[in-house]
């Protein structure tokens, strides 16, 4: 045990310490991208509250030059899959520092809770292959589903299975359909 620990304390001061999950997103593409409320509380609790974060949600991804091709926002998280801008490296984070930024305040002053924090952490994952876009594009529009919310993701007026059905071929949605979810590695703790 003691070695173990002089070990550690020898490590030289350049290695960095795991305290969130990697954030993967160095490259233009597109990304499956997670994110909760801090210690998993719903926030997000009404119509209105759901209405509020997903319209700021849009806004702030068309402004900073994210390309939504699908999303789902619950009351403690959400997910979406975008497409990157060009200059990739740090536009996520910047992008959901605001939008985070801008959510919580709103949401603090609704509860009279100044400087709570809202937000917690946010997994991203690139997606370079067809077919694991696919089954992440069906498990994203159907996670309302899995959560218990709705029977048809299309009837959850936060999420964009709707707006899939109604844009795109019976075919197209078939084959979405047909891919498994339920051994994708998507962290959905919540």
């Amino acid at each position: 045990m003691l070695a173990a620990l002089k070990s550690i304390y020898d490590m030289p001061s350049s290695v960095s310490w795991p305290h969130a999950p990697p954030h993967d997103c160095f490259e233009p593409g597109i990304y499956m991208v997670t994110c909760g409320t801090y210690l998993k509380q719903p926030r997000l609790t009404s119509r209105k509250r759901l209405a509020m974060f997903c319209s700021e949600f849009m806004a702030s991804a068309q402004n900073h030059g994210w390309e939504l091709q699908a999303w789902a926002v619950l009351s403690n998280h959400y997910h979406f899959i975008a497409t990157s801008p060009a200059e990739g490296k740090q536009s996520l984070s910047t992008w959901l520092a605001d939008l985070h930024r801008q959510t919580a305040t709103w949401l603090n002053e609704l509860d009279a809770t100044p400087g709570r924090k809202v937000w917690h952490n946010y997994f991203d994952t690139p997606l370079t292959y067809q077919k694991s876009y696919f089954a992440r594009l069906n498990y994203v529009h159907n996670n309302p589903v899995k959560h218990g919310l709705v029977d048809n993701a299309c009837d959850y007026d936060w999420c964009s299975a709707a707006w899939f059905a109604k844009h795109t071929t019976p075919a197209f949605q078939k084959v979405i359909a047909s891919f498994k979810t339920d051994q994708l590695n998507v962290y959905d703790d919540f």
